[in-house]
């Protein structure tokens, strides 16, 4: 049986990603962002809303059939008419400079009730069968508040397996070989220079390109770097000491022998980096027994760091499973690394992890 190539999908989700990319950028330089709380009190802005009304009206234009798991929905926003209003003005205006390309995404979103029908379409429960979308239109909203990194991601999963993965990273710099500096989560900006979409399809390695607003920019493959000396490996780690322990995190990088200071930084453009050997390894260790990651703060990153070279694991070694719904709920914690010496920080990962 030929493996299938996905190549009209992975078309439609980077260009989806670049359209909505161009948006959120928008909303970065604005002081007021259109700010809600969600019900788990995190953050949600005009940006998360107007991102995920471009992408899913792409997909439901092309893959009619496919089901999406959407970070947002539009209750609220049917309550506040002057919120909508904000993000209708965005999402109206939104297009690519480039005809084929806007058609190629189904043209611009028509109306009000459009938008607001698109966003409610991420209402997917997941699962282990079918064609179904993950998108987080703005993962990192706290880094896209405080002016550090943010990520639009989009994944494709088929029947529990992720096939095509993209990542929009407006804040990161063009040139895949720039390390990591420790500053690269705080203060930044998508001058010239910036902004990346890192893309993979399973079985046929990962890429990354300028982000345009235009056509799609020729593309090149990307590889995780080798690592001789683990004890001078990069290490990444999320911002929010919520989301991840930074102790833990901490006692294993000293067990390693690594003594320069982790690069904190939101959103999966922690994946994007370490897959193009910006950074070399990425831990997200459980704050709680009970706390389920989301599949859509994973999906796109996974692929992306296994198809250039990496190994992705939760804490135990199992590799995440997008099969079990709208979370990971069989896996705790996430450590991405190096093939080659993946193992051997799995097992420091066990070690403090088992000595709690």
């Amino acid at each position: 049986m030929v493996a299938k190539s996905y190549e009209k999908e992975l078309q439609v989700a980077v260009l989806a990603v670049q359209r909505a990319t161009l948006l959120t950028k928008q909303v970065f330089h604005e002081k007021a962002k259109g700010t809600a709380s969600k019900d788990d009190k995190s953050p949600v802005t005009i940006g998360d809303f107007g991102a995920q009304a471009l992408i899913i009206q792409a997909i439901r234009k092309n893959f009619p059939q496919d089901e999406i798991v959407g970070e947002e929905e539009a209750s609220t926003l049917r309550e506040n008419e002057s919120l909508t209003s904000q993000i209708w003005g965005l999402v109206k205006e939104a297009r690519l400079e480039d005809s084929a390309a806007e058609t190629t995404l189904g043209g611009p979103v028509k109306s009000v009730e459009e938008m607001l029908d698109a966003i409610d379409a991420g209402n997917s429960a997941g699962g282990p069968k079918g064609r179904i979308w993950a998108l987080d239109p703005i993962d990192g909203t706290k880094g896209f508040l405080r002016g550090g990194q943010y990520a639009v991601c989009l994944a494709l999963i088929v029947d529990g397996d992720v096939k095509v993965g993209v990542l929009g990273c407006p804040n990161l710099p063009v040139d895949d070989s720039i390390p990591l500096s420790a500053d690269a989560g705080e203060s930044q900006t998508d001058e010239e220079g910036k902004g990346v979409i890192f893309s993979a399809v399973e079985g046929q390695g990962a890429t990354s390109r300028p982000l345009s607003r235009g056509s799609l920019q020729s593309g090149q493959p990307i590889q995780m770097k080798a690592v001789a000396d683990i004890s001078h490996a990069t290490f990444c780690e999320s911002v929010e000491a919520g989301h991840s322990s930074h102790g833990d995190q901490s006692a294993i990088a000293k067990r390693l022998g690594i003594t320069k200071p982790s690069v904190r930084m939101d959103s999966q453009a922690k994946y994007g980096s370490i897959a193009r050997g910006a950074g070399d390894l990425y831990l997200r260790l459980p704050v709680t027994k009970n706390y389920q990651e989301k599949i859509w703060d994973h999906a796109a990153g996974d692929l992306i760091v296994r198809e250039a070279g990496g190994q992705v694991t939760d804490a135990e070694g199992n590799r995440l499973d997008f099969s079990q719904g709208r979370t990971l709920a069989k896996n705790k914690g996430v450590v991405a690394a190096p093939k080659a010496v993946h193992e051997q920080v799995l097992e420091v990962v066990k070690s403090v992890l088992g000595s709690k």
